[in-house]
Order: C-alpha cells, then structure tokens, then sequence
C-alpha cells in the first residue's frame, strides 16, 4: 500500500476528548475517527488491525472444531420473552419498532437467538457436544462510553457457545475454553489473568473473566505469584496471602478483555432446547456462551504495548509488517524503494510504503507513531553501503542489511 494513497492522516496533537492512551495513539494514528459517543469509524489501518485480530481468535475457535455462523443483530421481542429477559438486561437494550409497531431489541448478546437456531438443528445425543460461533456487532446501551474502544455502543464481539449432554461434559470443555483463551491472548504477547466473576444477564452459575495486566488498567488485580490464583480488587480485600497456596499476593492494574459463562440450562430450560438420549428420553441441553470484544481487545494490545512515540504492535495483528521509507529527493532513492516495494510486494510481504513528499523527521514521527514491527529506509546513506536501513520497532538500533539480503532479515 501506498502511503500517498492510504484514506488516513495523522495528528501531531491528542484529541481533547481522547481520554486514555489507546485513543489517542488510534486517533492521532488514523486507525479510527469518532462518530458520536461511544460510536466509531475505523479507517484503513485500524479496519487491517481489527480484522487480524479477528482472525487470530477464528483460527483458535476452529482449531477447535468451531463452526462460525452469523446470526442477525435485530431481535425480535418473542425471543427475548421466552428467556425472560425483556426489560430486564443491564444495560438495557437498545429497543426499536418497525413500521408495524413490532419491537426489536438490538442484541448485545446472542444467547436467545442461537438456542432458537439450534433447537431446529439438535436432535439426538450423537449431535453433541457442539460448537457455533460468530464474529459480529453488537450494541451496548452505556449510560456513558469513555475509553475510546474499552467503552463503546456499537463494537465488534466474538461470542461462542457450546451445546453438550451433560453438567459433566459442559465443564471439560470449560476448562478447555480457557485455555484455548490464553492461546489468543499469549499469541499478542499479552499477560493474562484469569478472574472469578458476576455472570450478570447474562446468567449460570459460574463465569469467568480474563484481564491483561498492564500499568494503565481500568481494574485493580489483585493475584499469587506460586499459582494460578487471581482476583478483582474487592473480592480480595483483607486477603493477605494466597487462600490456594499460601504464597505472596501481588496487586497490578488490568483490562479486562474477555468473558465467559457455565449457561448450565439457563436457556435450555425456558426455551425447549432439548435432545434425545440413548434410550428416547428428552433432555434439557447444557450450555457455555465464550466472549471476546474484537475493538476493545485491539486497544488493550496498545495499552500494553506502546511508548512515548506510539504504538508497537506485535507482529500478527500490525496493520503491516514492513514500513518502508523513502527518503530525500534522489531519482535513485525513489527508483531503488520502487524496486524494494515491488520485489517484497511480489513476495506477498505486507508493505506500507511511504512514497509521500515529505521531509525525513515528518516520515520517522509518523512510522514511530503507526508502530509497524520492521522500518527498511532507502537513502543516499544507504545506498552508498549498497543497502537499506532496517530497525525493529521495538529497538532503538538500526543496522545497514545488503538489498539482496532484506528478504532473509524479515
């Protein structure tokens, strides 16, 4: 992609209104713009960021056999009231009508509408355990949305759910869930707790919350460092040491980015959603629903992985992974990144060519901002040595590489 080309422009100053550093280095990035409260645009870059993000939890879902789906976010009122949870959902739902006075509920979460679609799908206990998944908006009624993509109405969720025949089968693939969770977020190199919590309207009886620690957290963690436990601030108060194991408690600050839930027969239940065991009896259905927001996950990345010039991404989910500059007015600098953009281009390297004409320290602030993992620069300088500058976002030196070589380096 050419940089002249790209539907993007940076900011040299931070949006009033951009209140946490993850918003302000995607607006100031161009990654996204703001609508209205809580409501955003993302631009090119930001759309390339969400969509690897996306598609690093799709690859985890169906490696696990997940079957992805799409389901509608208008949802009609009946099914809301089969569950009973119209007019009961915190926050509440964003309610319309159609012309003929029929109401709808934007959905926030699935649940009603999935047990709807499998009750016309599973039959018997050879069926199960099964599992469906969509990546796909949703809309939360926020009395206020701070936090750019952390607090939003409208955003981008991956929601999963499970169906099995038994309490039995429903927690193995729980425990196993987690871990699939943990996959996800190691592979962005996040730090992950994982915390008891409030199932809320969602429901069941036990849900759990996973939280990056990074030092601009919106929460208080409070967890062991011998083992895996962990806690919220206020459900740890007074707890001096690990009530596991005994060991030393460490408190840190976290964003939380993912949930999930033991749905048992919550839905089940008041919807009919039943299947057929061995010997013909019906059986209620055991569910677990699995959420991750898209967006907010892709601004908790930034919180953890920033500095004073802008973002770092990690390498699988930056917008690209080469940001090649050129350099000074020389036709054989432009020539040469020319031939350097079209020979990595050929070899499907995802590239951000900076073709623009602009001066030198306008190209280094805006690649320092946009934090792509690789910088090749292609100057006078390094032409003499026969090469290309190249630095990792994340040092802070840059060696010169042969031009022959560059491929072999990235």
């Amino acid at each position: 992609m050419r940089q002249s080309k790209l539907a993007t422009k940076t900011l040299k100053e931070t949006p009033k209104d951009a209140d946490n550093i993850s918003a302000a280095l995607l607006i100031r990035g161009g990654f996204i713009t703001k609508v209205g409260a809580g409501i955003y645009s993302f631009l090119p870059l930001g759309y390339r960021v969400l969509n690897k993000v996306a598609d690093v939890i799709r690859s985890e879902m169906n490696g696990i056999g997940g079957q992805e789906i799409l389901m509608p976010a208008l949802i009609p009122q009946e099914l809301w009231e089969e569950s009973g949870r119209w007019g009961k959902m915190d926050p509440p739902l964003f309610i319309v009508s159609d012309r003929h006075e029929k109401k709808y509920g934007l959905g926030s979460t699935h649940e009603e509408v999935v047990v709807d679609m499998m009750r016309k799908v599973i039959d018997s206990y050879q069926e199960l355990p099964t599992m469906v998944y969509q990546i796909q908006d949703k809309f939360r009624n926020e009395m206020r949305s701070t936090g750019g993509l952390l607090r939003v109405r409208e955003f981008l969720m991956k929601d999963a759910y499970s169906f099995h025949a038994s309490e039995e089968d429903l927690d193995q693939y729980y425990e196993g869930m987690k871990k699939n969770y943990l996959n996800i977020y190691s592979s962005m190199g996040l730090t992950t707790k994982i915390l008891k919590a409030d199932s809320g309207s969602i429901g069941g009886k036990v849900s759990d919350e996973f939280t990056v620690l990074t030092p601009t957290g919106e929460d208080t963690v409070v967890y062991c460092t011998k083992c895996d436990w962990a806690a919220n601030i206020e459900a740890a108060e007074g707890i001096e040491k690990c009530p596991v194991c005994g060991g030393d408690l460490v408190r840190e600050k976290g964003i939380e980015v993912g949930h999930i839930f033991k749905l048992g027969t919550r839905y089940s239940d008041p919807m009919n959603l039943k299947y057929k065991d061995k010997d013909g009896s019906e059986k209620p259905v055991h569910m677990g629903c699995y959420g991750i927001g898209i967006g907010r996950l892709m601004a908790t990345i930034i919180e953890a992985n920033h500095d004073e010039k802008g973002m770092t991404w990690p390498e699988n989910v930056a917008p690209f992974r080469v940001h090649l500059l050129s350099l000074g007015e020389s036709e054989n600098v432009r020539n040469k990144a020319e031939e350097i953009y079209n020979d990595l281009t050929a070899k499907n390297m995802e590239v951000l060519f900076d073709d623009r004409d602009e001066s030198a320290g306008v190209k280094f602030a805006d690649s320092d901002l946009l934090g792509i993992p690789y910088r090749v620069i292609v100057s006078e300088k390094t032409l003499k040595e026969n090469g290309v500058g190249l630095r990792k976002r994340n040092e802070k030196e840059e060696k010169i590489v042969l031009t022959d070589d560059l491929i072999n380096h990235l």
